[in-house]
């Protein structure tokens, strides 16, 4: 099968003061400017590895969970490969339309109803105002937000944005879908009934997972191969329930 992620060679760094910060940012981009190295390789004041060489490949159709304590690097490298971070070394291929739900409220405007964010991040994950027209009676049905439909985002409860931008996001017709522990801010029954939906995605359109969560017993239920990652290096990469077994212990 073909490889629709590949991750090579893979660092990111960030910096803990953000006046230095954006004092790197000038300089990187001055530096830039007239053709001088902008020191990606190495680490300057305040500066420290949230991933560190990470090199992996993920198949068209597969389910990959990524592992670890918090602050190994789950959450940046799902934002590495759905583009919302630059590597600073190394390169990423994302082949195929990507769907994400990696952050709740992501791609939505507080101030707009849930009808016009439903728009509107659609049109951010690539829909055609026809397909968002087409499907939005599916969207507002899977979200179960009928009664607050014209109501401003703002007012919505966490578990109502996470219902609503993980329906919008599957909704997509996505050919990689990418979520975040961020299923775990739902109800048990909304949990259950997104598990299924991931389900019926990877059996009817070969859909491609890629799931970062805390609860091992989640990940096994929807994961073929699982990465455990330790202070930002891949540690382990394996059948599920190998890698999973090996975190546990």
């Amino acid at each position: 099968m073909e490889n629709v992620i590949e991750v090579k060679n893979v660092s990111k760094k960030f910096c803990k003061n953000i006046k230095r910060l954006m004092m790197y940012g000038l300089m990187d981009v001055v530096r830039g400017i007239i053709n001088l190295p902008t020191h990606a390789e190495r680490l300057r004041r305040d500066e420290f590895w949230a991933l560190r060489n990470v090199s992996f490949d993920v198949k068209k159709g597969e389910s990959v969970g990524f592992i670890g304590l918090n602050g190994s690097g789950k959450s940046s490298l799902l934002k590495l490969i759905n583009g919302i971070f630059l590597p600073d070394v190394g390169e990423i291929m994302v082949q195929g339309k990507t769907g994400a739900l990696i952050e709740a409220g992501v791609g939505f405007h507080p101030s707009l109803t849930g009808r016009e964010n439903i728009y509107l991040n659609g049109t951010i994950l690539g829909m055609k105002k026809k397909e968002i027209d087409e499907r939005f009676s599916d969207i507002v049905s899977f979200a179960e937000i009928k009664e607050f439909l014209d109501t401003p985002v703002k007012n919505y409860s966490s578990g109502m944005v996470v219902r609503l931008g993980f329906s919008i996001a599957v909704h997509s017709a996505p050919d990689i879908l990418l979520i975040d522990e961020i299923l775990a801010v739902g109800d048990l029954a909304f949990q259950k009934k997104c598990f299924e939906k991931i389900k019926s995605l990877r059996r009817e359109n070969n859909v491609t997972i890629v799931f970062v969560s805390h609860d091992m017993d989640n990940i096994l239920r929807i994961c073929d191969r699982c990465i455990l990652l330790d202070r930002g290096k891949v540690k382990m990469i394996g059948e599920a329930d190998r890698v999973v077994s090996a975190y546990l212990t």
